[in-house]
């Protein structure tokens, strides 16, 4: 007779770091999609319009920005970190906490969106108290190391405290309905938290794994290389930093786009060179690679959205930023990982693989929006629908694996 295979339990999440800290994200990220397709539809007078206690575009800035990203982080960073810093695997009850709080923190940003701004503020505030605790121990490991390359851990735990000054100048923000202060916070949040965690991880990942895969390439990533591509995201910071001040005018613009170009072009030959045609053979890869090119693009359009003049074109890099880069290699690595540790192949199936392309949809439809003014609302929906569709699709495939156990027997 047969044994029952066993169900998915709670339980198990806290049988690995990745486990608990990608379920938690995966249902913010899955509740904040659905809450943004909401807020969507009722713009374009299909759902009835909710009551705000804040602007909506304001807390979706946010909880886009410094929301789930950082929840996925602390899977991958407690997952991949020890390893890196030659230190003992983390437990995730000891980070349970943490992560518990995070996330609790930014449902309460969504809720008091609606119910009461001060509680969308407690929420933020509770979201930092969270990523703290977390960025706080992945210190401890980067500090405790004797790893003799410590150079992407460090600079990720850098990042990561600042992420936390990010997330409560956001609940000031909120606190205060203070709406500069809130965008300054996301704005600062993606330049000098998001993105610089992101390109650490994919100058030491990516060439990694292509080498690993494709042999005829080398993993070629010199140090260098990594503070080039920080400078550029430095600067970025520095630009919106001017835009709060009201530093703007004509010089101010040509030395963001020319920086923004030369940025761009950076990334973009970086990406030839790590093998993006090569690596188009192999799906996961290929995830990775495509969401690569998105940052030098977001680079690119900004260059052009300085040229242009025009406030609503600085939209175009925005969203090729996150949606494009952010959301593209989240999927890539979170799927990798996924798979990964649940004893499934490495391997992107076509389940995975049309979630990736629905992405891809989902963020030309986002951009058409912005250059395309007439058809913007139903373009604005179409990319909304898109997002939610992939987004909630991942976070249901794979949250239905994180309560399993493995599928090969193994711990983990």
């Amino acid at each position: 007779m047969l044994a029952a295979k066993p169900g998915w339990r709670f339980s198990t999440l806290l049988a690995a770091p990745h486990r608990l800290s990608f379920f938690t994200a995966a249902c913010v990220m899955a509740a904040s999609a659905l809450w943004w397709w909401v807020e969507i539809m009722a713009r374009a007078g299909l759902w009835p319009s909710l009551s705000t206690a804040l602007p909506p575009t304001f807390v979706h800035a946010v909880v886009m920005s410094l929301g789930f990203m950082p929840l996925f982080f602390s899977g991958f960073l407690f997952t991949a970190g020890p390893k890196w810093l030659q230190m003992p695997e983390v437990p995730a009850r000891a980070i349970r906490p943490a992560v518990a709080i995070t996330g609790v923190g930014w449902v309460l940003v969504l809720c008091g969106s609606h119910l009461h701004h001060l509680l969308s503020a407690l929420g933020a505030a509770l979201a930092a108290c969270g990523w703290g605790m977390l960025a706080w121990r992945f210190m401890g490991l980067v500090r405790l190391s004797r790893a003799r390359d410590k150079l992407h851990a460090s600079l990720i735990a850098l990042a990561s405290a600042l992420g936390v000054l990010a997330m409560l100048s956001a609940a000031v923000g909120l606190a205060l309905r203070d709406y500069g202060v809130i965008h300054l916070a996301a704005q600062l949040g993606l330049w000098l938290f998001i993105v610089p965690v992101y390109v650490s991880v994919a100058h030491r990942m990516i060439p990694f794994f292509t080498a690993s895969a494709l042999p005829i390439l080398d993993a070629w990533r010199p140090n260098w290389l990594l503070w080039s591509l920080l400078g550029f995201l430095g600067l970025q910071g520095l630009w919106v930093l001017s835009d709060a001040a009201g530093w703007q005018g004509v010089i101010l613009s040509s030395l963001r786009a020319f920086s923004s170009l030369a940025g761009g072009l950076l990334v973009l030959g970086l990406a030839v060179r790590w093998g993006l045609v090569q690596s188009l053979r192999i799906r996961l890869l290929a995830m990775l690679h495509i969401g690569f090119v998105w940052l030098g693009l977001a680079l690119c359009l900004d260059a052009v959205a300085q040229l242009m003049g025009d406030g609503l074109w600085n939209l175009l890099p925005l969203h090729a930023l996150t949606m494009g880069f952010l959301g593209s290699i989240l999927l890539a690595m979170a799927t990798r990982v996924s798979c990964g540790h649940s004893g499934r192949t490495l391997t992107a199936d076509n389940l995975a693989w049309g979630l990736f392309w629905g992405l891809q949809v989902a963020v030309v439809l986002r951009l058409l929006a912005i250059v395309w003014p007439v058809q913007a609302s139903w373009l604005l929906l179409g990319g909304a629908t898109a997002w939610l569709l992939v987004m909630g699709g991942w976070a249901l495939r794979y949250g239905s694996w994180y309560g399993l156990p493995r599928v090969d027997g193994r711990p983990g």
